[in-house]
């Protein structure tokens, strides 16, 4: 067993490089590692990366790992059009035997770029490293350590910040994972300091991390090829860091972040990739396309929260490999990542359910057969019983209410997951007029003006009428609502 960090960690190289201090590093320089950790080959991507910022990168990963430890450093230049990018370039790195670049043919984007450098490797273990990084002291070692305990981990380096502005390196807090908020979007959040006390944790405990940032983490080569490695069909950026996260956790692996490995890394505001269309759109079409293999049913509070890509109808491409590696991998489900990986987030399958009562009568809407009625409520009748869906479907069962003719009647037609012509708006305060929000407003195209379900105070009947923001017989209320 080897020292983790400290003066151990460098390696000889004490004299080079100074060390990055941090209040955890003292309690990690009494953590031990294996004498026999695997070789990783490091691969970092690039595109008009600035010289000094890719230099610092690569002295970073030659003067704070261990020689042995490093197969390789494959630099993957995904054809960029810098001049120093070239033959200067070539000529500096020709010193450092170690050091490898990939010169690609037409811009790949991130993501292919990634999946070429992995393809040529020769390490146990891929490191994955964007261009613009600083590795502390100590870095490689804790990372390694964790995928030779288990083949399956995937381990994460806490990621610090090299400021943009004057290139120093600021250390960050303890405790901190990558979650994502709806729709599939990564963020960062502390464990609450209740957490950390009940459980005792300490600064150099392993971290499960439900998401990983993505740009920086290692991984067992074979492991890495048997999960598919990222989805080919990703284009560019964006979603991949999803994509591999749901695969590693729902297919038998684990993702850890190790306090003990300290990686900076400069937080850009712009992005050196051209997009086939534009960046947002591309990205949003990669989460549809991770949203489509891995979420299962819960892939509606995706369309959900990002209505407007059901409006557009985004075309992910063909998914047929993607799935079927799924099933050949055997992973588990969308359901269980939520139970036993990510339990906090909040994913109700539905945004309201139970009885739909109107305000002015205290009646509630009932499937009558084929049909529809307005009757006394019943908390025990099924057939008043009524799911509000990510989708903006009013759902019994099959089928869902939807207005049937052009005098304003309504009935009941089998639901279709995207049909507009079946979509009601309620409660969302976000796109609803003012003074609409306790209606229900239908999105069918071919009404002649904003049209809401209403109840005929005289026959009882059901009708969708124009939308009246005074008219009680317009307000309604669903018997639970799960999401505000």
């Amino acid at each position: 067993m080897a020292r983790l960090c400290g003066n151990d960690a460098l390696q000889g190289h004490e004299e080079e490089e100074e060390d990055v201090e941090t209040d955890v590093g003292c309690r990690c320089s009494e953590q031990r590692v294996h004498d026999d950790l695997p070789t990783t080959t490091i691969i970092m991507c690039f595109v008009d990366e600035v010289w000094s910022t890719l230099l610092r990168s690569v002295h970073s990963v030659l003067s704070r790992s261990p020689p042995h430890l490093i197969e390789e450093v494959i630099l993957v230049d995904d054809f960029s059009t810098k001049e120093y990018l070239k033959e200067q370039l070539d000529t500096y790195m020709a010193r450092f035997p170690k050091v490898k670049i990939l010169r690609l043919r037409e811009r790949h984007g991130l993501i292919r770029a990634r999946l070429a450098g992995a393809e040529i490797a020769k390490g146990t273990v891929l490191t994955f490293l964007d261009s613009h990084v600083e590795c502390n002291v100590g870095w490689l070692e804790p990372l390694l350590e964790r995928v030779r305990l288990r083949r399956t981990k995937v381990a994460c380096p806490v990621i610090e910040v090299i400021s943009d502005k004057d290139m120093s390196y600021m250390t960050v807090d303890n405790f901190q994972r990558g979650v994502f908020t709806w729709p599939m979007n990564f963020g960062w959040r502390q464990i609450p300091q209740e957490v950390i006390e009940a459980n005792k944790i300490k600064e150099t405990d392993i971290i499960r991390c439900p998401v990983m940032a993505g740009g920086l983490f290692s991984i067992d080569k074979k492991y890495f090829f048997e999960l598919g490695m990222y989805d080919p069909g990703l284009d560019v950026w964006g979603g991949e860091n999803m994509e591999i996260s749901f695969k590693v956790w729902m297919c038998g692996g684990e993702i850890e972040i190790v306090p003990c490995s300290r990686v900076g890394h400069i937080f850009r505001n712009d992005n050196p990739y051209s997009f086939p269309k534009d960046r947002v759109r591309t990205v949003e079409r990669n989460l549809a396309r991770v949203a489509e293999v891995w979420l299962d049913e819960y892939k509606e509070l995706f369309y959900g929260h990002a209505y407007h890509l059901v409006l557009k109808n985004v075309d992910v491409g063909d998914l047929t490999q993607q799935i079927q590696l799924r099933k050949k991998l055997q992973c588990k489900s969308f359901r269980w990542y939520l139970e036993n990986v990510y339990p906090d987030l909040e994913a109700p399958l539905v945004k309201a359910s139970g009885l739909l009562v109107n305000v002015a009568l205290a009646g509630c809407v009932a499937v009558e057969g084929p049909t529809l009625a307005f009757e006394e409520c019943d908390v025990n009748n099924t057939n008043q019983h009524f799911n509000y869906t990510w989708l903006r479907l009013i759902q019994h069962g099959e089928l869902c209410l939807a207005p049937s003719g052009v005098l304003g009647t309504l009935g009941l037609r089998r639901c279709q997951g995207r049909s507009r012509s079946l979509a009601w708006l309620h409660r969302s305060l976000a796109t609803v007029r003012p003074g609409l929000s306790d209606h229900i407003i239908s999105e069918h195209q071919h009404l002649p003006q904003p049209s809401c379900l209403e109840v005929d105070p005289s026959y009882k009947a059901l009708r969708v009428k124009a939308c009246d923001s005074t008219n009680p017989y317009q307000k309604w209320q669903f018997g639970n609502y799960h999401v505000d």
